[in-house]
């Protein structure tokens, strides 16, 4: 990018931004856009005509001043051509309004300006404005405090004041407002601006290479017209998409509203270290429970999630209903849904599924208690025990797909073994997922806290998440190859990660073939979506000779559609079939009747003595004894 063409990196970037707003144009939006490059594009048409002309003694001694305003008149032209050749050719058209500080000291101009703007959007015109800095009388707009507006943050803020705008962009070189200079590792993305809170807490870097006033223009233009009761965001320009997301409402760049300090910091506005402290903790508070203290808990969690049916299934039709009206694949909707078959009533199956769920965290309840368990003791010396003893990890970031009910079973399995849990979910199932973690922390007592499972809303939370190596204990990631890999190499936190899913059946050669036909069929059609259905067959060589294979494939190719990958090695079921998922995973979470068998628990060792003295052995007899347990 350094090495382009400014010229051409400015056209590039243009063309990015208009494709974005004719979206929106075509959306039925209002959008005006104030913008700047006059004077870059100016001063590239003059160094080009200058160099065009030179002489080579000329170019010998290059003389590289240009008059801003000479630039600024000359880039004009230019800039608009380029609007309206971009605009045209995706039939939309724009407008030119050059306006300059004075003119808005007068009232009737500002009526006069308001008026037109309306008409031209009633046309679906989108107006462009640019000071006309050919004319400007300042001569240093930025440091000039007595104007109106300095620069185009402050330009577009008062135009925004002025016609009553619904939302203001920003855009930036950058994500958004962040506590110190982006380029400095621990600073960290503002997603909420609190005058209040940040004022006096940021820390501005070096202004940007273009534009006159940087982070600190966009932040006080932003601070005003938020005053004045318009919302603004600051996000990155080098990201198109992200005007699109703003207006779908995700969690991009730094918000600037006028009733920021009033709202509650709750769920994704908890920074990401006091999440993880609380749950910290609030593990600490857990762990110093009886077990059958520990096994009450969960036993409540499951009454709470029986009371709660109604509430639950409401959060989760909403889920799948917004799913399928985003035209998400049918196996991403099958596992969003606490129905996953298909049955003649959704109440009904959805009330079994809930009800499962909860009968499910009841027999964890009862399973053998997994904290302070003898794992081994072994008698070093006479008097001198070592005992080896299960303990619980601490604080775990579990981030898993969009399944509603992978909420419900993690969480059991972290109260049963006594750690902290922070979750993400898929953002697909956020309402489910809230619903589910409201009802679970419900039925958490106070002498615990309800801090002791957090809920982690947005995925930009991750990367902070990712450095508390002395706070969070354990990673799992669940989900692709590449998201595994990325976390890994993200982290100074241990990850307990997978390479590929392992979902293979293999049929030997001695194997009853109608009893194999059965089970391949219930492997791969009786619910695709899961992460556990088979991706590969793997057959006896034997059987491709004898006709075994033809019988096997004959009926499910009815349903699936078969690659042969390789004759000496594998038959594999292409995973797009069935829209099934396209990433392979190791489902260390799934178990018969939704209940989690890896205990989550790490062995701590207790020396047990009677005042024996360490002497380099002298004196002691060792017997590296192993001991029962019971004993």
């Amino acid at each position: 990018m350094d090495s382009m063409d400014p010229s051409r990196a400015f056209v590039r970037n243009v063309k990015r931004l208009i494709v974005k707003l004719k979206q929106l144009n075509s959306g039925g939006y209002e959008v005006i856009l104030v913008t700047s490059g006059a004077v870059g594009l100016g001063r590239q048409r003059l160094r080009y005509r200058r160099v065009a002309n030179s002489s080579f003694a000329d170019l010998q001694n290059p003389h590289n001043g240009f008059d801003g305003k000479a630039c600024a008149a000359v880039g004009q032209s230019s800039l608009m051509a380029l609007y309206d050749t971009m605009f045209s050719q995706l039939d939309v058209t724009s407008s030119q309004l050059l306006v300059t500080d004075g003119v808005f000291r007068d009232k009737g101009f500002r009526q006069q300006l308001s008026d037109t703007v309306t008409s031209l959007l009633d046309l679906r015109v989108i107006p462009i404005f640019n000071e006309n800095d050919a004319v400007s009388d300042r001569k240093a707009p930025y440091q000039d405090s007595s104007g109106i507006f300095w620069d185009n943050d402050s330009l577009a803020c008062l135009l925004a004041m002025e016609l009553k705008a619904d939302l203001l962009v920003l855009l930036s070189d950058v994500e958004g407002l962040y506590s110190g200079p982006p380029s400095d590792p621990k600073s960290k993305l503002i997603h909420t601006y609190v005058k209040e809170k940040h004022q006096g807490e940021i820390t501005f870097g070096d202004k940007s290479r273009v534009g006159r006033g940087g982070m600190t223009a966009k932040v006080n233009a932003a601070t005003c017209a938020a005053d004045a009761g318009i919302p603004v965001v600051i996000t990155s320009g080098k990201a198109t998409d992200n005007i699109l997301k703003v207006l779908q409402g995700e969690r991009i760049g730094t918000l600037f509203h006028q009733d920021a300090h009033l709202w509650t910091l709750v769920g994704d506005q908890v920074g990401a270290r006091e999440m993880a402290v609380a749950a910290r903790e609030c593990s600490r508070r857990l762990q110093a429970l009886e077990a059958h203290e520990r096994r009450k808990i969960l036993l409540d969690i499951a009454d709470a999630l029986e009371a709660n049916i109604s509430v639950i299934m409401a959060e989760n039709e909403a889920d799948v209903a917004a799913a399928e009206e985003s035209g998400y694949e049918t196996s991403l909707v099958s596992r969003l849904a606490l129905e996953p078959k298909k049955a003649i009533s959704h109440f009904s199956l959805c009330i079994v599924q809930i009800c499962a769920l909860a009968e499910s965290v009841r027999k964890l309840a009862d399973m053998e208690e997994p904290v302070g368990r003898a794992l081994s003791r072994t008698e070093l010396a006479d008097g001198l025990i070592l005992e080896k003893r299960s303990c619980p990890l601490g604080v775990i970031l579990v981030i898993f797909e969009s399944r509603p009910d992978a909420l419900v079973q993690i969480a059991s399995l972290a109260i049963r073994s006594g750690n902290g849990l922070l979750l993400k979910g898929g953002k697909e199932a956020k309402r489910s997922n809230a619903i589910l973690h409201q009802v679970i922390c419900s039925a958490i007592p106070d002498t615990v806290g309800d801090k002791l499972i957090g809920l982690v809303i947005s995925r930009e939370e991750i990367p902070d998440l990712l450095k508390l190596d002395d706070v969070i204990d354990l990673v799992i990631p669940r989900g692709s190859n590449m998201l595994v890999s990325k976390v890994k190499s993200s982290t100074k936190i241990p990850v307990l990660g997978h390479a590929d899913g392992i979902c293979h059946v293999y049929v030997d050669k001695s194997a009853n073939i109608d009893m194999a036909k059965r089970i391949l069929h219930d492997a791969k059609t009786d619910y695709p979506a899961a992460c556990n259905s088979m991706e590969t067959l793997i057959v006896h060589k034997d059987l491709l000779s004898d006709g075994g294979l033809n019988e096997l494939i004959f009926d499910l190719q009815r349903e699936v559609l078969i690659l042969i990958a390789s004759l000496q090695k594998i038959l594999k079921l292409l995973k797009f079939s069935y829209n099934k998922l396209t990433v392979l995973q190791y489902s260390i979470m799934q178990v018969p009747d939704s209940v989690m068998d890896h205990d989550l628990d790490l062995a701590q060792r207790l020396l047990r003595g009677s005042g024996q003295v360490v002497d380099g052995g002298n004196g002691v007899t060792f017997t590296h004894k192993d001991l029962p347990l019971d004993s």
